[in-house]
């Protein structure tokens, strides 16, 4: 059925030609989107041709999604077609990646077995942003580097390394993502990065950080050499005398007290959670994996302390 001998449409005849209900027309009519042109001699609304083209642009814009208050402002000219549909994109990029994160997650509790456990990780994930998580780390850092002189080059890497979880993660990535939201949340583990920052601030000031030799050569070769003492179960005072003039720079003696100095780096180095801090960093942002260094460290720690304490012999003492 056509317009009406006048030129003009019912909200009927509409309802025919879009495929929308006259009850949605009519709110639209209502929310003066789409206002009528006329009314009949009946005092029916009638709608002339600039009606129907407007009312299959709003239907075209709802059905993509876009608000009524977003649609009006286009037929208000408050702002350009181009700038709703913009800023429309960039909303369903962000809600895009959040499904994806969110079926990561449910994948993985599919599984391993849904739980309680599984169910409180998604709760939790979905109200985590990206911008969020880096607001976390940022907020994180910026309290334990707080008044203190840090190596700008270090905090400098430290501010750059954020979590950035890509479009369509894994299920360990997912999870990764919301264990570091706990872990940087975590008193105790902000209390341990914030020490390890006033020892380095300290050493700055005194200038015992340049005791140690901080390439990559040297701390290569002292885990490697630890590594391989861990699981032979070697004697420790051999390994020591061995690793600790790996530690030290040129012209640094092997001193007693070099030797209690390197214990106490050591015990805050050996902290499981910074090394997971880092673990979970390269599996959110794709990274190669993270040596486990913690463990190198605990047990040098562990050895420099019983030696100190008189307890290893040089040839039979081990550490484990």
């Amino acid at each position: 059925m056509g317009a009406m001998d006048d030129g003009t449409f019912t909200i009927g005849d509409l309802a025919r030609r879009t495929g929308l209900t006259v009850k949605t027309i009519r709110f639209y009519s209502d929310e003066g989107l789409v206002p009528p042109s006329g009314r009949s001699p009946a005092g029916y609304r009638s709608y002339d041709a600039d009606g129907l083209a407007r009312l299959e642009f709003v239907h075209t814009l709802r059905s993509l999604g876009i608000g009524l208050a977003a649609v009006r402002s286009v037929l208000t000219g408050d702002a350009t077609l181009a700038e709703v549909l913009g800023e429309h994109a960039s909303d369903l990029d962000a809600r895009i990646r959040a499904l994806r994160v969110h079926r990561a997650v449910v994948r993985s509790v599919l599984d391993r077995g849904a739980g309680v456990e599984e169910i409180a990780i998604m709760s939790k994930l979905a109200k985590l942003s990206d911008g969020e998580r880096r607001r976390l780390v940022t907020e994180m850092l910026d309290e334990a580097m707080d008044g203190l002189d840090v190596d700008p080059d270090v905090a400098g890497y430290l501010r750059a390394a954020m979590p950035e979880l890509p479009d369509d993660p894994s299920p360990g990535q997912a999870e990764a993502w919301v264990e570091l939201g706990e872990l940087v949340r975590d008193p105790g583990f902000r209390g341990a990065v914030r020490r390890l920052f006033e020892r380095q601030a300290a050493e700055r000031a005194d200038g015992t950080a340049a005791r140690v030799d901080t390439s990559k050569v040297a701390q290569d070769a002292i885990v490697a050499r630890v590594t391989r003492a861990i699981a032979s179960g070697e004697p420790a005072g051999p390994v020591l005398g061995e690793v600790v003039p790996l530690f030290l720079a040129d012209g640094v003696a092997d001193t007693p007290e070099i030797r209690r100095w390197l214990a106490e780096r050591l015990e805050l180095a050996a902290d499981e959670r910074g090394q997971r801090y880092w673990e979970l960093l390269a599996a959110i942002n794709g990274w190669a994996p993270i040596p486990n260094i913690a463990p190198v460290a605990a047990w040098l720690a562990e050895a420099l302390e019983s030696e100190r304490a008189g307890a290893l012999g040089s040839d039979s003492s081990t550490v484990g």
